[in-house]
């Protein structure tokens, strides 16, 4: 940053100055009283800082140049590991291009509640899921009453796995956690609390996986339910460190967002009301968003999925409702302006049937991976082609 430019003296020193006893008769800036002229230049002084050019801030790290898939129409889906009550699951792809899982499962009525597990891909199959979170772990690493945990979100970037959740702390609400592994998930380090806001209270959502920065920076889409709901968008550093947290306008809650290049990005947010889409953009990095046109695209009380396409289109997975009895997907050839119905993933006429909480990953071959919740027994997987999505047989 350059430093700003000189003050100029207030007095022409070139000129004589006048004898102690001469009467100065000057102009009317002489009768300016002290502090006046003390407030004047430090006015002047911030109006010159004010001028000054801040560095640029980092744009979002560029997405793949858009191309044909060459992958042929596929579908295929399997059941991961099992679990008890499992919910809420989210996708990662690991640096030699496994896939691993995380989601939160056990009971609220054990003593240890609700934890957050985690299952690796192996080449034989998926590896038996592992805790990587408890009650206990988060109590003694945050230093706070640890309740139910929920909500995690897993984001691989280079030899480091990052881990979110959620965890309630009686009536100050909810608290957004964050652990982290080098070892590829075997071991992790003590959770540590987001000192987000200084407001409580109200349930907290963390949105789809984090956008990422060309700096090694991350945005994080947060929701919290307190009075009325809305959605944040958290700035976090390459280390960690909180930049900026700032809503996104309207009122929205579960809400998903995708970078269209280094500038450009959307979200998805659920009108509590309406129930419908909201969309929001920024053209500034995130650094803020305006609001977008209302979807005609409702959605359930559960979170939707959001992923750009190898051809550049974007995917969105989520429940029409009211219900979660069918899982749908939807297409965007316009960068989320419009979007046409795509196929059905799973649909049941009783109405107990739950087929929720969609997580969308992209893998190194292009083939589309979904994880959703499936029927509240297990955590179900399916892998799918672009070819398939636009028809093609199978």
């Amino acid at each position: 940053m350059r430093p700003p430019p000189p003050v100029p003296p207030c007095l022409d020193t070139d000129q004589p100055s006048p004898p102690a006893d001469a009467e100065v008769s000057g102009d009317w800036t002489d009768s300016i009283p002290r502090w006046l002229a003390a407030t004047l230049f430090i006015f002047a002084l911030g109006a010159a800082f004010w001028r000054i050019p801040s560095a640029a801030a980092p744009g979002f790290e560029p997405p793949p140049a858009a191309a044909p898939s060459a992958l042929p129409a596929l579908f295929s889906s399997t059941l991961l590991p099992p679990s008890k009550a499992p919910a809420e699951p989210i996708l990662t792809r690991l640096p030699d291009g496994r896939l691993a899982a995380a989601w939160s499962a056990g009971s609220q009525d054990e003593a240890d509640g609700r934890g957050i597990w985690l299952s690796i891909e192996e080449p034989g199959g998926w590896h038996p899921p592992l805790r990587i979170a408890s009650r206990e772990s988060t109590a003694a690493g945050t230093l706070t009453h640890a309740g139910s945990l929920g909500q995690p979100l897993l984001h691989a970037e280079g030899s480091w796995l990052h881990l979110w959740y959620t965890s309630r702390d009686g009536l100050a609400g909810d608290s957004l956690n964050h652990s982290f592994s080098t070892n590829g998930g075997q071991a992790w380090a003590k959770p540590a609390k987001l000192e987000i806001s200084p407001l409580v209270g109200g349930e907290l959502r963390p949105g789809s996986p984090p956008v990422s920065f060309d700096d090694g920076g991350l945005g994080l889409l947060l929701s919290r339910s307190f009075i009325s709901g809305h959605s944040n968008w958290l700035r976090l550093s390459a280390t960690g460190q909180i930049l900026g947290l700032q809503r996104l306008p309207g009122s929205g809650e579960r809400a998903a967002a995708i970078a269209l290049d280094t500038l450009h990005a959307v979200a998805l947010q659920r009108d509590p009301t309406s129930r419908q889409l909201q969309l929001a953009n920024t053209a500034d990095g995130g650094q803020s968003w305006q609001a977008g046109k209302r979807l005609p695209i409702s959605s359930a009380d559960s979170r939707p999925a959001l992923l750009r396409l190898p051809s550049g289109r974007l995917l969105l997975a989520g429940n029409p409702g009211p219900g979660r009895t069918t899982l749908q997907l939807w297409l965007s050839a316009d960068a989320g302006q419009s979007w046409q119905r795509g196929r059905i993933i799973e649909e049941d006429a009783d109405i107990t049937a739950d087929f929720s909480e969609p997580a969308l990953l992209l893998g190194r071959d292009g083939r589309i991976h979904l994880a959703y919740r499936w029927r509240r027994q297990a955590i179900k997987l399916a892998s799918f082609s672009e070819a398939w999505l636009d028809g093609e047989a199978p």
